[in-house]
């Protein structure tokens, strides 16, 4: 197995590494070093500089306001801006440029790109996904969230929750159902709504560790455009699963070096408490130390389908399950070294990151209990292991698919079920 890069890409590391090192202040140690004031006024500043270099959206054509290059530049750049711990934009900007901005440049309108791609990197549209509902978390397809034409414009009703950063987005891209007497993945549109209206209402969501990181969305006669629907009317299902695809594209080869950071904390912590001698705690960190190699090598894969022009299918199944499984195994075995301390946590947080702190945080029993608490999560949120592991053995295994009472039209599920 080859795992090298081509020589062009490793040519624009090298640059990319000192540009980025020539416009990081002077004894840099990660985001997370800086107070959380610091933080916001840093991120603004960056952004500026990845935008003046062409830095934002280094794979979008050079028409739509990018930097017109392939994948691998990307995975290149998202790899060194890992390594230094400053990151790629804001978190709203991974939602708005990395997710919807990809999944436009492949399915917009001419129209649609014209208009929205400049405003996503201006920064002008903050956006904010539009997925999960009460009822439909894993199981997707089951949303309930209702779209009707009126005129020239479509008006929702309903629910979303779990809506990363929506506190601070201005517009979401919301899946609705537009067709609910054809089967459930059938009927579904991709729609780009405005939030500054009076039909949608946001309320932050607080969690565990005492941050607010995700809302609940409300659509109460919400209106958007007729004409603002990607993917076409209809065509939801395959626009989700497109923009998926980018998603999980986009972070092949860096979360191997993000864990890989946790782990090399969590040894540190081992041994500033003296238990790198303990058996227990040695075959722990060995555990952890080789998923991350894992992790690696999985990526290094995924990015040679991606490459060639393959999908990145049933393996999304598998890194979800062995990433998220591996986050909560690690943050136990931090509570293991920690021992009482959980009990009274002392030090900085984790700044209210969902998985992993920002680099340079502080490596205190607080920062551990707090990503310890998020990390029970980690094997529900963006589809349960559960819900991953049918797919793996259904798609990939051929084995029987289970049952299903939700075949059919999407209006008569509710009154089969309750027969």
């Amino acid at each position: 197995m080859d795992i090298t890069y081509p020589a062009e890409a490793e040519a624009y590391r090298g640059t990319i590494r000192a540009l980025l090192e020539s416009k990081l202040p002077q004894g840099w140690r990660g985001i997370g070093a800086l107070s959380e004031a610091e933080q916001e006024e840093f991120l603004a500043s960056w952004r500026k500089v990845l935008s003046d270099n062409d830095l934002l959206a280094v794979s979008w054509p050079q028409e739509y306001g990018g930097a017109g290059l392939s994948s691998i530049e990307q995975v290149v750049l998202n790899e060194e801006l890992m390594r230094l711990g400053v990151p790629d934009g804001t978190e709203n900007d991974t939602l708005g440029i990395k997710l919807l901005g990809n999944t436009m440049t492949v399915l917009g309108t001419e129209e649609q790109k014209q208009y929205f791609l400049p405003r996503v990197l201006s920064g002008e549209h903050i956006w904010c996904q539009g997925y999960s509902e009460p009822e439909a978390g894993s199981d997707l397809a089951g949303m309930r969230t209702r779209a009707v034409r009126e005129g020239d414009e479509w008006v929702i009703n309903g629910q979303k929750t779990w809506t990363s950063q929506g506190h601070r987005a201005n517009w979401i891209f919301v899946i609705a159902r537009t067709d609910p007497a054809v089967a459930k993945h059938k009927g579904l549109s991709f729609l780009l709504v405005p939030m500054d209206q009076p039909g949608v209402e946001v309320r932050p969501i607080v969690n565990a560790a005492g941050y607010v990181a995700f809302s609940e969305v409300f659509f109460t006669d919400a209106r958007t455009p007729a004409s603002y629907v990607l993917g076409g009317v209809n065509g939801g299902w395959n626009t989700a699963n497109t923009l998926l695809g980018f998603e999980r594209g986009v972070r092949a080869t860096t979360d191997a070096v993000r864990f890989g950071r946790e782990v090399e904390r969590l040894i540190e912590l081992a041994r500033e408490r003296g238990l790198t001698s303990d058996p227990r705690i040695r075959a722990e960190l060995a555990w952890c130390w080789s998923r991350v190699q894992t992790m690696r090598f999985r990526g290094y894969r995924a990015l040679t389908k991606l490459l060639n022009g393959g999908s990145y299918g049933v393996d999304g199944s598998f890194s979800k399950v062995i990433w998220s499984e591996f986050f909560q195994r690690l943050t136990e075995v931090g509570m293991q070294i920690l021992g009482l301390e959980v009990l009274t946590p002392t030090g900085g947080g984790n700044d209210g990151m969902l998985v992993t702190p920002n680099p340079g945080a502080d490596n205190s029993s607080r920062c551990w209990t707090d990503i310890a608490l998020y990390a029970r999560a980690a094997t529900i949120y963006g589809g349960s292991s559960q819900i991953q592991r049918n797919i793996i053995g259904e798609q990939l295994l051929g084995l029987p698919k289970e049952p299903r009472l939700d075949g059919g039209p999407f209006q008569d599920i509710g009154r089969r079920k309750s027969a």
